[in-house]
């Protein structure tokens, strides 16, 4: 068991090939104008390109913290490690693991978003990301991090301009190394694949397949600008009216908003 260490056939979720095949659906650019949104509003443009249940898939469904909110948004690649920190015989198993991992995030295109299972979870003993690790990984192109598990040296880390959404902080490393990589990881109730885009911040983070990422910008777009046409207006301006007005208002307000949604966005997915 212990041999799984080391990078093996069985756990690559993809080939390096197919990460960097699914991975450049957008460009540099509409990855920043994607960071100009809070994720809540990502999610509003997702749920009318994605197929998948809106309710349940594609992002965490357990609290995350995020230690750097002042950072705002973060919008990046997958790659995905798995930690044990409890475990101090991976370091003597596989005492290269590290490099090999590091070797793998810097063959990675960026901007990249480190996602972290830590198997001690729920009880975790010690931190994957501090200082060090945090610089290391913001010079290979890494802009944050998503881990369900411990950091620690959070100022540094800001400072180092590394944002990590986490579960708790604490004090020390325990025996923290790298077991596997370059595979399907779950985080926070959430499963993540290597090369998924993920659009986090405060609130959480989602998880934008391929098929899904070429509308996502425009859609976004499009809900900013509706609910601020129409349903946000109406609420606003209720100075001297009476409540059946408002009511009333409203409810034009709400069925102009679905009709501005269905007129762009068919059912069927079609535009």
């Amino acid at each position: 068991m212990l041999g799984g260490l080391a990078l093996q056939a069985e756990d690559v979720a993809m080939s390096d090939k197919a990460i960097s095949e699914s991975a450049r659906c957008l460009a540099l650019g509409e990855l920043m104008q994607l960071k100009r949104w809070n994720t809540p509003t990502i999610y509003n443009g997702w749920e009318l390109v994605t197929k998948r249940n809106a309710g349940a898939d594609a992002f965490n469904l357990e609290e995350t913290r995020d230690f750097m909110p002042q950072m705002g948004p973060m919008v990046g690649y997958a790659v995905t490690v798995v930690i044990e920190p409890s475990n101090s015989a991976h370091r003597k198993t596989n005492p290269t693991a590290f490099a090999e991992y590091l070797r793998y995030v810097a063959g990675v295109p960026g901007p990249k978003i480190v996602v972290v299972q830590d198997l001690d979870k729920p009880h975790t003993v010690g931190a994957f990301w501090g200082e060090v690790n945090s610089n290391m990984h913001r010079s290979l192109g890494c802009v944050g991090t998503i881990i369900d598990g411990a950091i620690r040296d959070v100022d540094e880390m800001t400072n180092a301009g590394f944002k990590a959404l986490a579960r708790r902080l604490c004090v020390g490393h325990a025996f923290v190394t790298v077991v596997r990589w370059n595979c399907e990881v779950k985080v926070f109730g959430c499963k993540v694949r290597p090369g998924d885009l993920i659009h986090a911040d405060k609130h959480g983070f989602l998880v934008i397949a391929p098929e899904e990422q070429p509308r996502l910008l425009e859609a976004a777009r499009f809900m900013d600008a509706n609910e601020c046409n129409t349903v946000i207006p109406v609420t606003r301006d209720s100075t001297s009216r009476g409540g059946d007005e408002i009511l009333a208002n409203m409810e034009r307000a709400i069925a102009q908003f679905s009709a501005n949604v269905k007129q762009q966005f068919r059912r069927d997915g079609e535009w």
